[in-house]
């Protein structure tokens, strides 16, 4: 563990001229003199005065090389906390910036909690909340965390332990997941300390009794390694890579190992001036000593989500012991050591952003807190949520193209497809895994290539993947996704009863129903918009007549006029004016009576479905959803023609629908379907289904529905059934 590095607020000043100018130093200058006035008679549990922590903890910060405005909310960090200094003064003495970054770690202390864990658990959320919207607010809350665990041991031990146990669940990972080693391997050193001292002085004398003979061994590796690069002219620093004391105790109890079977003690760092130098080094390395098979990982062609890069690889030493190797360039180096805080680092008072965008970009699960922060009913949910997202183990899996996506271990083909796009999930149907069909609750590992298998005629995620996603986010999208859906149904539902009312008043709705004449109702009736007053009606809020008659006495009379005359000519040419039978189809060509019109089988339209028709040589008019392929080809789009539904809520006509039902063949599932639609009082005419070796089960069943409406009652139905993962509309 590091021994606590002593500075005065000169050292940490004159330090921070290094790289700042003369008016930013005097500016981080002018934060220690407040900070210094505000703390003044205030004493820490050591018996030191107060401003010595904040001195400390701005010198971490000098250390990473932080800008002026963080520099000075190290100083500042606890003046709000725990003096009478107000967020308002900070505006006015220094500026919003700093204001900010010090409200950011600022804990809640004058609001009443339940309980102690609830109050640190919202403190936690406060804090996550700030650093989603400015990274540099857990920058601070790192550095203060470290001069704390510093000085750990002048509290009691029950708090020693407690503090020591937040740090390993959520300090030290978070540093990890933000790149910056040099903070995480000493807060996980020196909890360890305090969690298990027994444990963690047991390690520290083993490692001093072979100190000398590693030292000894890894000198004699360096040495020749050394040689061989200069015969090739490659410029290079090597050294020895100390191994911490925490991961060495993580091998022990994960892979429950005794001291001496720990084979990466002894490890080598080769730093070089470019990524070709890399690789002429490992093929150097590889070929004095002999390579463990398994033990290369190419983090440079690779790097991890948090930016490190570097080439690792076990070889069997000189002396016949495994021997680990880095090698990375300089600015690689620099990266896995201060990670984000290398990317805000200040140098000759610029601000170096040549990774900034590209770290950004890569870190997306900051934006992301703000989501999980507006979903969790309360701090301690939010922070179950953040701890299985962030913090636990995670798996490395590959998009088709390539890309590197990184998911909690555990994730399923879901969790990675709401990671793309919250659309790509909602239209998940199957995915390939590794060029393979595998069920949605298929458990990815490191290394899969996953393609998402999606259909924009899915009706959307079934309620069962709640149950086997792993994120977060993706659960928050199906909650999400279901939410919506309701509210849809409503929408849906009231404008259908709206219409119904304005027909029994022997009123056209497309008339009455004008978007000017919707807004005024609405309006009338307290609602933002006609859609929040159709939600209502759909729920029961208020009756379609109502509506229906406020619209009515809007209406005034109107003369109709044609827009499709040169469409129509054609229709006339192509069909002929002659009288003919008229279909059941219910629908009708808009300014044209007595034209044979058929539904087409491609995509079995249904009332409610959005529809056009199609003029066919010497057939009549053909009538298709909007959204079927087969009226998207180009050479179509000169025959379509405008058609409509006579009547949406006819209940005695009945028309043909394929629907597609994928899950997990289990026992009973047919059985469980069909049920469910005869349940529903629907006729079913065709059933077909198979099952692979994956124990996917696909369905296919053909029924009569009366409406759109209907049918997704049916499917809604179907969506309830355990182990039923996606029902799709299909289109032959």
């Amino acid at each position: 563990m590091a021994k606590e590095k002593v500075l005065t607020a000169e050292e940490v000043i004159n330090k921070a001229s290094r790289y700042l100018s003369g008016k930013d130093t005097a500016f981080i200058r002018k934060a220690y003199e407040y900070a210094k006035e505000a703390h003044k008679n205030q004493f820490r549990k050591s018996g030191e005065p107060y401003i010595h922590h904040p001195v400390q903890v701005a010198g971490i910060l000098v250390d990473l090389e932080m800008d002026p405005a963080t520099v000075a909310g190290g100083f500042l960090h606890d003046v709000v906390e725990d003096t009478d200094v107000t967020l308002e003064d900070l505006k006015e003495t220094f500026n919003v910036e700093v204001a900010m970054l010090v409200d950011g770690v600022t804990k809640l202390g004058k609001i009443k909690y339940k309980s102690r864990e609830a109050q640190q658990a919202e403190n936690h959320r406060k804090m996550f909340v700030a650093m989603a919207r400015d990274i540099r607010v857990i920058l601070i809350k790192l550095a203060d965390r470290l001069h704390n665990m510093r000085t750990l041991k002048h509290l009691p031990p029950e708090k020693q332990r407690r503090i020591a146990n937040e740090t390993l669940e959520i300090f030290a990972p978070l540093a990890h997941r933000l790149g910056i080693s040099t903070i995480k391997w000493e807060l996980e050193d020196t909890a360890l300390r305090f969690l298990n001292p027994q444990q963690y002085y047991r390690i520290v004398n083993l490692m001093k009794q072979k100190r000398a003979e590693r030292e000894y061994y890894i000198d004699e590796v360096i040495q020749e390694i050394d040689e061989r690069l200069k015969e090739v002219k490659i410029d290079a620093e090597i050294s020895g890579r100390p191994k911490h004391l925490y991961s060495i105790y993580r091998k022990m109890v994960m892979q429950n190992k005794q001291f001496n079977e720990i084979y990466d003690l002894l490890a080598v760092r080769v730093i070089v001036n470019s990524i070709k130098d890399c690789y002429a080094v490992l093929g150097i390395i590889h070929t004095c000593w002999k390579p463990m098979p398994g033990r290369f990982k190419d983090y440079i062609a690779m790097p991890k989500p948090n930016l490190y890069q570097s080439l690792h690889t076990t070889v069997i030493g000189p002396k016949g012991d495994p021997l680990e190797v880095q090698i990375r360039t300089h600015e690689m180096h620099e990266i896995a050591e201060y990670g984000i805080a290398a990317h805000w680092a200040y140098k000759e008072g610029k601000q170096l952003n040549k990774h900034k965008q590209t770290f950004e970009d890569k870190l997306t699960w900051f934006r992301e807190i703000l989501e999980w922060q507006n979903e969790a009913h309360d701090a301690e949910e939010f922070m179950e949520s953040l701890k299985m997202d962030l913090f636990s183990d995670m798996v490395y899996v590959f998009t088709p193209k390539g890309d590197v996506i990184e998911l909690p271990a555990g994730s399923v083909p879901i969790d990675f497809a709401y990671r793309i796009h919250t659309e790509v999930g909602n239209q998940t149907i199957g995915a390939k895994i590794n060029g393979k069909m595998e069920p949605l609750d298929y458990q990815l590992k490191t290394g899969d290539i996953v393609e998402i298998m999606t259909s924009k005629h899915s009706y959307g995620p079934s309620k069962d993947w709640l149950k086997i996603t792993k994120t977060s986010q993706a659960k928050n999208k199906i909650k999400q996704f279901f939410k919506k859906q309701r509210r849809e149904e409503n929408i849906s539902k009231g404008r259908e009863l709206v219409e119904k009312e304005i027909r029994n008043l022997d009123l056209e709705p497309k008339e009455v129903m004008t978007q000017e004449n919707l807004n005024k109702v609405a309006e009338k009736f307290r609602f933002t918009g006609d859609e929040d007053m159709y939600a209502a009606v759909g729920y029961q809020g208020i009756t379609a007549q109502q509506v229906a008659n406020r619209l009515a006495e809007l209406v005034r009379p109107k003369g109709k006029t044609q827009d499709f005359e040169d469409v129509l000519e054609e229709v006339k040419q192509e069909v002929g004016t002659r009288k003919t039978k008229r279909t059941e189809s219910g629908v009708k060509v808009k300014g044209v009576d007595n034209l044979l019109v058929r539904l087409s089988r491609c995509c079995n339209p249904v009332p409610g479905d959005e529809i056009v028709g199609y003029i066919t040589k010497g057939r009549g008019v053909s009538v298709h959803r909007k959204d079927c392929p087969n009226v998207a080809r180009n050479e179509v789009q000169g025959r379509l023609i405008p058609v409509e539904w006579e009547n949406t809520g006819n209940q005695d006509k009945q028309y043909n629908v394929d629907i597609e039902i994928s899950g997990y063949d289990r026992h009973g599932l047919l059985n469980e379907v069909l049920q469910a639609i005869n349940e529903t009082k629907t006729h079913i005419t065709a059933v077909t289904g198979k099952a692979n070796q994956n124990h996917m089960a696909t369905i296919h069943i053909t029924i009569l529905i009366h409406n759109l409406h209907h049918l997704r009652k049916i499917v809604d139905r179907i969506k309830q059934i355990p182990d039923v993962y996606t029902v799709r509309r299909m289109i032959q």
